[in-house]
């Protein structure tokens, strides 16, 4: 930015940072692993949208306004909606910014401020003409993304291989169970890899940026989604699995699970999928055998503290219980986790439970009777009571928590823990979960350990490990997110072990990020899997460490490993082991 540029609203900048609320003003800036984190791109900005103006708006012209929503999905809508109603960050609807002016939002969007707004174009991220073109922007009415119904889902939905005419049996050698799925970002693809001789099975083609990859309860069925609402089922009996079934459920999406319940009430092994969308804000129940859609329930409403209602509260993580015939689904915006009764899909029966807002991603303790769910931006975590369907407690945690599916272990003082890391804080929160043996110390923090920094996304544990491991692969110091820390469970106050992944990567000094994401063991728990992602035009690779030694036992390197970032492995994923 030119000097100039600053100097001519340097004045304003004063006026601007000094009516931020007082409650703002004790908030801590946002940190560059949040920026790195909630400022990510929404597939919403490559949609056609009908151009909103208001007359009372400062004018643009359509090529103006098409800029400057490409900008706002990429980079503003993580934070504040795809409406601009306000998620994680504030409202920026006409009604609030047309009394502001242009030159007080220049300011706002320039210098940033207390309460997390990033500083834009002082960080270099935005130039003073882009400056200028969002201000004006938010000062229209935002455009609306097509809604998505089940006309729109029936037209995307494609039935590659009929059930019928797949393998009775299954058709390969591989060793199913220790294959791993991983997210190649920015190709749309997975790579299935064995995870016994460490070769590439099939690269498939799926959405794009692939959030998880979920297992069906027989282990045969493979289930991916992309952010951009694609669901790929991957069938491994196939002699080289591959796609058998796809559709799109939405234009932003995170979540996909599959029914797991036998009991009293049926055996429903299979026999479901469920997919949650970020927009439009709602979930869909599919066949599944085959994903065509069946149920589709909006999850619009009112949020959890403040009864207020919200316009696009996204499905974040879902679960299938392991207790009912009910899949959990947790509502980001509202807070509420909703306890889904899929045996009569014509008369759906939903258990609206509250906890607190900006629910986010979990996992199961141990007994998988409670679902820990991260409500990331009110530093929280609840525990959802699956058996007794109740929200057994709400926790206060670090900052931003961010587990992915969380670490259970057995802590050698407290009993059987379940952690998270935190985007936020160095600090890694451990929460004790057996009431039955360990009550003086159930659904509390019993513990918490010191991480090298902020920007971790997963941690992760084994049965028959004696490690923890935490990534941070979001944080500015290349140092921290180009290696992985491990502590010892049965010495955590020695602190931890710093293993240089990237470095035993042996990739090219090309200049990629090569930040370490995810670590995800093997079925037999003695090999622990890291991806080193760099950029799409860099090299990548995947580091296997035995967990024994804390050595470096192979690197896994091929051109079409781009952007790996998740990996999940098969039996891990199907049993809920982490």
């Amino acid at each position: 930015m030119a000097r100039a540029g600053l100097v001519a609203i340097s004045a304003l900048a004063l006026a601007a940072l000094a009516q931020v609320t007082p409650q703002a003003q004790e908030k801590k800036g946002i940190t560059t692993p949040e920026l790195n984190y909630q400022a990510g791109s929404s597939p919403l900005g490559k949609e056609q949208m009908v151009q909103s103006t208001n007359p009372k708006a400062p004018p643009m012209t359509m090529a103006e306004f098409g800029d400057a929503r490409n900008i706002y999905f990429e980079r503003c809508a993580g934070c504040h909606g795809v409406l601009r109603k306000g998620a994680t960050g504030k409202p920026l609807t006409p009604d609030i910014t047309l009394g502001k002016g242009t030159d007080y939002l220049k300011v706002f969007i320039a210098y940033g401020s207390p309460a997390g707004m990033p500083n834009w174009q002082t960080s270099g991220e935005f130039t003073e003409k882009q400056v200028d073109l969002m201000a004006r922007y938010i000062q229209h009415e935002p455009p609306m993304p097509p809604e998505w119904g089940l006309p729109d889902m029936k037209g995307t939905w494609k039935v590659v291989v009929a059930p019928k005419d797949r393998p009775k049996r299954k058709m390969n050698n591989y060793n199913i169970d220790n294959i791993f799925s991983t997210t190649l970002r920015d190709t749309g693809e997975v790579a299935l890899i064995d995870g016994d001789s460490k070769k590439i099975i099939n690269i498939v083609k799926t959405g794009y940026a692939v959030h998880i990859s979920r297992m069906s309860a027989s282990g045969r069925y493979l289930f991916v989604i992309g952010r951009d609402g694609k669901v790929n089922m991957i069938d491994l009996w196939m002699p080289k699995p591959d796609n058998v079934a796809e559709i799109r459920i939405g234009l932003e999406a995170r979540s996909v699970d599959t029914s797991k319940y036998k009991g009293k009430e049926g055996d429903y092994t299979d026999k479901l999928a469920i997919a949650g969308a970020y927009w439009p804000p709602q979930f869909v129940i599919m066949d599944g055998d085959t994903l065509e859609p069946l149920k589709i329930v909006s999850t619009r409403g009112m949020t959890v503290d403040t009864q207020e209602y919200h316009a696009e509260p996204r499905v974040a993580s879902i679960v299938a219980s392991h207790y009912k015939p009910e899949f959990i689904v947790n509502v980001k915006e509202t807070g509420k986790t909703l306890l889904v009764d899929y045996t009569n899909l014509a008369s759906l029966k939903i258990t609206e439970l509250g906890s607190a807002r900006f629910l986010h991603d979990g996992g199961w303790d141990a007994s998988k009777r409670y679902f820990m769910v991260a409500a990331n931006n009110s530093n929280k975590i609840g525990i959802i009571d699956a058996k007794e369907s109740k929200v057994q407690s709400v926790v206060e945690v670090g900052k931003i928590p961010h587990p992915g599916r969380g670490a259970n272990f057995v802590h050698p003082k407290f009993g059987p823990v379940w952690a998270t890391g935190h985007l936020g804080d160095e600090t890694i929160s451990l929460i004790g979960t057996d009431p039955a043996k360990h009550k003086a110390q159930a659904f509390k923090v019993v513990q918490t350990l010191k991480g090298p920094g902020g920007g971790a996304l997963f941690i992760k544990s084994h049965p028959k490990s004696k490690h923890l491991y935490s990534d941070a692969p979001l944080n500015p110091d290349p140092k921290i997110s180009q290696s992985v820390v491990v502590y010892d469970i049965n010495n955590l106050d020695k602190g931890y072990t710093v293993l240089p992944i990237a470095e035993w990567a042996g990739l090219p000094n090309d200049g990629g990020a090569k930040r370490v994401v995810q670590p995800e063991y093997n079925k037999a728990g003695d090999e622990v899997w890291f991806a080193v992602w760099s950029a799409k035009d860099k090299a990548s690779a995947l580091v296997v460490v035995d967990d024994k030694t804390l050595k470096l036992k192979t690197v896994i390197k091929d051109p079409k490993l781009i952007t790996p970032t998740g990996h999940f492995n098969v039996y891990n994923t199907q049993k809920d082991v982490y």
